[in-house]
């Protein structure tokens, strides 16, 4: 197959790339550098926003996985949270029109979204049938509905593009935890060692999670699952609470003292982190409903043996 990577230079792109084409599919990516390498990959430039010679690479393609969209580990600035979403809109919104140009359209779409898009929840589960969609939860911080509606219109842009010929799926993904540099697991892992690694702000909240082996093979059983179109969570089907989270780290790490923040602590380090606290303490209790139900397997369904691997691979 042939398979278009917008967005693909960042750490679930390289993972993608690598294990696509080792699977013997033809790999290009859409960057806006143009000479960024990315291996097992052709890179190709677009800016994400008109459509410009890579339209080219879509026409004919077998699939196109759009990743593209501002990285959401920053402040929560009124300019950062623009960027954020118009770098998802606008770049579904284009990739949307490039499939609908296309002489020979591509057969499946893959639109990166986002498990944030359910509400902060501690007692029930979130699946693609019954969850809640959030941005009206009590006693949660307002701003947090802006998430919410960044994944709304991010997955709007992609069902209103009109692709008769292409099927669509927004990948509604949780923290996908792989080894490497700028992942979510490496920020643990370093925190973990470091001493630091216990719960944040209580630690009920709970963290859904997907290991990254997991998260390459659910999107090739989506590529392949002709059936499947609309909403899919990309998630483990056992997320826990972020005190079970952290202490089955610090086992894996052997680190037997892993020292708790308040939320006012988790404040400040997300400052001097230049990122947010949304991203530690909104509870996503998410689970992957359409997968399970479709026959999907994973490798690494349990978080003590998820993290027992990830250790291992990173101090390898």
């Amino acid at each position: 197959m042939k398979i278009v990577i917008p967005g693909g230079t960042g750490h679930l792109g390289l993972l993608l790339a690598a294990a696509l084409e080792g699977e013997g599919h033809q790999v290009v990516v859409l960057s806006r550098r143009g000479n960024v390498r990315v291996p097992g990959a052709r890179t190709v430039q677009w800016d994400g926003r008109t459509l410009g010679g890579w339209a080219a690479e879509v026409d004919g393609a077998d699939a196109v996985i759009n990743l593209a969209g501002r990285t959401v580990n920053c402040r929560y600035t009124e300019t950062n949270l623009r960027e954020m979403m118009a770098s998802r809109v606008d770049s579904a919104a284009i990739v949307g029109t490039a499939i609908c140009q296309a002489v020979a359209p591509p057969q499946v779409w893959l639109q990166m979204s986002t498990a944030t898009i359910y509400a902060h929840s501690h007692d029930r589960s979130n699946d693609e049938a019954t969850g809640i969609i959030g941005g009206t939860e009590d006693g949660v911080p307002a701003y947090w509905a802006f998430s919410v509606d960044i994944a709304r219109r991010w997955e709007r842009a992609q069902i209103d593009a009109p692709t008769p010929a292409t099927r669509k799926v927004a990948l509604r993904t949780s923290i996908v935890m792989a080894p490497g540099r700028g992942g979510a697991f490496d920020m643990l892992w370093r925190i973990t060692r470091s001493g630091l690694g216990g719960p944040v702000a209580g630690g009920r909240q709970f963290v859904s999670w997907i290991h990254g082996r997991d998260f390459v093979r659910a999107v090739e059983f989506l590529l392949a699952r002709d059936e499947l179109a609309g909403p899919v969570n990309l998630a483990s089907p056992e997320p826990l609470p972020n005190r079970a989270f952290m202490a089955e780290l610090r086992r894996a790490a052997g680190r037997r003292i892993g020292l708790p923040a308040t939320a006012w602590m988790a404040e400040l380090g997300a400052f001097a982190l230049r990122s947010d606290t949304e991203l530690l303490v909104k509870s996503r209790r998410v689970v992957p409903g359409r997968l399970l139900d479709a026959g999907f397997t994973f490798d690494l369904p349990h978080w003590p043996d998820a993290a027992r691997d990830l250790v291992a691979r990173s101090r390898g």
